[in-house]
């Protein structure tokens, strides 16, 4: 593993232990698109977000949406094999490996995240097709990404629903120092909810900061732009979820989804 993909350990929000008293990122969110791996504290702060905001019910599955797309995008018509998916949360259907593999099987796949709950579960569930490799990892780990990733080869680095879970000086940080260390033909592959579009969800956020030990930070356009910069956006660019290629037939929610997606490549 790169010291840039070590600096995750680093981050503030790292939780030493399973704490079942205050609602986690991770447990509310598989609630919220439609998972069993959660318990009432995470479901009652989960219908209070969307209390405040009801748009949450359509943002979070149209995120997980976002992720086959950009997946099923990286895998076939970009070419790529390699996948890092950091802060990939708790397993659900449709997670990143089965994803690519379902396109090339032979496709590598790491998962990276500091929540122990996370942890426990994607060493049962996360399984790889034969013909690819597919391994999990906590934050503080050091060399296995490299034992499963060539990172001398393009890699599509995942951060979908994660860099708001990162404070501003942390996350102005990482993702430089990631897209640095990537080789050119690499893809970085970005979702985060936006501070800019829908006065609800700052209200939302506010509310889950008061419930959760993990605070939560929305951002603007204008954030996620510096957040891609030197990098070359795949059409359409920076657009909401719903707009992000979607499939052919695909019905558009008939709300705005305050929800920015790009992927980008490393020229």
């Amino acid at each position: 593993m790169t010291d840039d993909v070590r600096a995750f350990a680093a981050l503030p929000g790292s939780l030493p232990k399973i704490d079942t008293s205050l609602a986690n990122v991770a447990r509310a969110w598989n609630y919220m698109v439609g998972g069993k791996d959660n318990f009432e504290v995470d479901r009652e702060a989960a219908r209070q977000l969307m209390e405040v905001a009801p748009v949450i019910r359509i943002a979070a599955p149209a995120s997980r949406a976002f992720l086959g797309r950009a997946v099923r995008y990286l895998a076939g018509e970009a070419g790529i094999r390699q996948f890092l998916d950091i802060g990939t949360g708790l397993p659900t259907a449709g997670n990143t490996h089965e994803i690519a593999q379902a396109v090339a099987p032979e496709c590598r796949v790491v998962y990276v995240d500091n929540d122990p709950v996370v942890l426990v579960h994607a060493r049962a569930l996360l399984t790889s097709d034969p013909a690819g490799v597919t391994s999990y990892i906590d934050a503080d780990a050091r060399d296995q990404a490299g034992a499963t990733l060539d990172f001398g080869e393009p890699v599509a680095i995942m951060m979908v629903d994660l860099l708001n879970f990162i404070d501003d000086e942390a996350a102005g940080s990482i993702v430089p120092r990631l897209t640095a260390a990537m080789v050119p033909g690499s893809y970085l592959a970005i979702m985060h909810p936006a501070s800019d579009l829908d006065p609800a969800l700052l209200e939302a956020g506010q509310r889950w900061n008061q419930l959760a030990a993990q605070p939560v930070w929305l951002r603007s356009r204008a954030d996620m732009t510096r957040f891609l910069a030197g990098l070359e956006l795949v059409e359409p660019g920076l657009v909401t979820v719903p707009e992000w290629r979607p499939e052919a037939g695909a019905r558009r929610p008939a709300q705005l989804v305050p929800l920015y997606a790009a992927v980008a490549r490393k020229p």
